[in-house]
């Protein structure tokens, strides 16, 4: 008997942590603080603190209700108590404070996989929120308000809050809930601000997860949060730039840029380079050439990021850095003009609407119009979407306000190119389609490039390939478009 397969999402794992629970323990509920006599509150506060350090199993939500239920309350107890109560954090409480947020908060976070089917992806799978999150959104806010009294005493707070604690706490930073890397971003940032002997070992720890995440996983949950929180360290490096700074932008920003899932954290990341440009915009040479090494070949959507960035880039750049990068930039915007993804066209196009991208064009139009002047004539004709003829009418007339000369000359050399291709295309003309037309119809790509590769070199003469490439499309060929736009290229066809 035939099954029928089921179709839709395989089953996910349950949960995204996993914590060592606690032998089942009766608590008991200890008295308010408001209710204890002010000299035994030191002593009660303790307690309560070891009280919250049992952990429960979430798993089976109708276990131990009683027992979840004290705990939620004393922590919310504690909580109101540090916020409203000053002189109560004493030097005793430190290692108790911090031993109960290590004992409630770190814990394994296994890498999220399907049990059955496609491989877990980030941009297309639900994340599997944290079901012991009712308690650990206390402790968060408990050590946050705790980190952030006017009590607290950094130099007694460092014997406990030190170097293994931070690596514990950035190792949660790839737990699936979204709500727990939220409250994690502000404590790193706390601990950042408050710590100075710890930032520098900071900064090379979350370099360390970056590395770890473009050359060998390229997985991981928390890659945006610590974005921000560098974002916010990044704005307050102080001037000149150190060379440790310069070797992070080149080494660790630049390559997340390759990764495929940039989707997920590329608004971070273009603010994290931009504010180094504002910090030292000499680096734009540098940004922009390390952006068009990592330039999406195949990738549309991931392209239109990188022309949302660039223009952010371009926004802090001066006239001089804007020099040093103009011929092969606007060589690739030029190809983005060219593609037939109407979205990279459009946002490439857009461009024109920036006001001080256009002064930086007019500024050194003798160099960027012969570049861009082609792909411009040749779309407004030939592009089949309409939106970017208006656009691209648009950015012509702007250039022919601009400089009529130069725009007059530009499309005289345009013409004498293309009637020079047609010139060389003639001589070998003839002899290409006769060999062509004792092909039988169903000849593939293959054969018709060859023929048209013998007849160029026969002539010892350079053609384009439009002809070559229409005759190919026969009913029974196979190949592709793009597989013989490429074949085509490589007999050498002026594309």
């Amino acid at each position: 008997k035939d099954t029928i397969p089921i179709v839709g999402k395989p089953p996910r794992k349950q949960r995204s942590s996993r914590f060592v629970v606690t032998e089942k323990v009766d608590i008991e509920r200890l008295p308010p603080f408001m209710e204890t006599p002010p000299s035994e509150r030191p002593h009660l506060f303790i307690k309560k603190l070891h009280q919250c350090r049992v952990l429960f199993d979430f798993n089976d939500a109708s276990a131990e209700l009683k027992g979840k239920q004290i705990k939620a309350q004393t922590l919310h107890e504690m909580l109101e108590y540090i916020t409203t109560q000053r002189g109560v954090i004493t030097e005793n409480i430190y290692p108790e404070v911090v031993n109960m947020f290590a004992t409630n908060l770190f814990r394994s976070i296994p890498p999220p996989v399907n049990p059955t089917g496609d491989a877990f992806d980030p941009e297309e799978d639900e994340p599997v929120l944290e079901l012991a999150w009712p308690h650990l959104q206390i402790v968060y806010e408990f050590f946050l308000r705790f980190v952030e009294s006017p009590d607290f005493n950094t130099n007694m707070a460092k014997r406990y809050i030190d170097q293994p604690f931070v690596l514990n706490l950035l190792e949660l930073f790839d737990s699936e809930d979204p709500r727990e890397r939220d409250f994690l971003k502000t404590t790193l940032h706390r601990i950042y601000g408050k710590f100075l002997n710890l930032r520098a070992f900071i900064r090379r720890s979350i370099n360390n997860v970056f590395f770890h995440f473009v050359y060998e996983t390229e997985r991981h949950n928390g890659i945006a949060e610590l974005l921000e929180i560098l974002g916010s360290i990044i704005n307050g490096f102080a001037l000149p730039l150190k060379e440790e700074h310069k070797i992070f932008l080149t080494r660790v920003l630049i390559p997340l840029h390759k990764v495929k899932s940039l989707s997920l954290y590329h608004p971070q990341l273009a603010y994290c380079v931009v504010q180094f440009l504002e910090k030292d915009p000499a680096l734009a040479e540098e940004v922009m050439m390390g952006l068009l090494k990592y330039w999406p070949k195949v990738n549309s959507p991931k392209e239109v990021m990188f022309l949302n960035e660039v223009e952010e880039v371009l926004d802090v750049t001066g006239p001089i850095e804007f020099q040093k990068i103009q011929v092969p930039l606007f060589h690739q915007l030029a190809r983005c003009i060219n593609s037939q993804h109407f979205q990279v066209a459009e946002r490439a196009l857009l461009y024109w609407n920036n006001e001080y991208v256009v002064n930086l064009m007019s500024d050194n139009l003798a160099v960027i119009l012969p570049i861009v002047f082609p792909a411009l004539y040749t779309n407004s004709k030939l592009h089949w979407n309409r939106t970017i003829h208006g656009m691209v009418y648009n950015a012509l007339k702007l250039f022919m306000e601009i400089n009529p000369d130069l725009f007059d000359e530009s499309m005289q050399q345009y013409k004498q190119r293309k009637l020079a291709f047609v010139l060389v295309f003639k001589p070998w003309y003839p002899s290409l389609m006769f060999s062509v037309r004792k092909q039988r119809a169903g000849t593939c790509c293959d054969s018709i490039c060859g023929v048209a590769a013998a007849a160029r070199e026969s002539s010892s003469q350079r053609a384009g390939r439009k002809d070559a490439f229409r005759l190919c499309r026969t009913p029974t060929c196979t190949t592709t478009t793009s597989l013989c736009h490429r074949r085509c290229r490589h007999h050498g066809f002026i594309i």
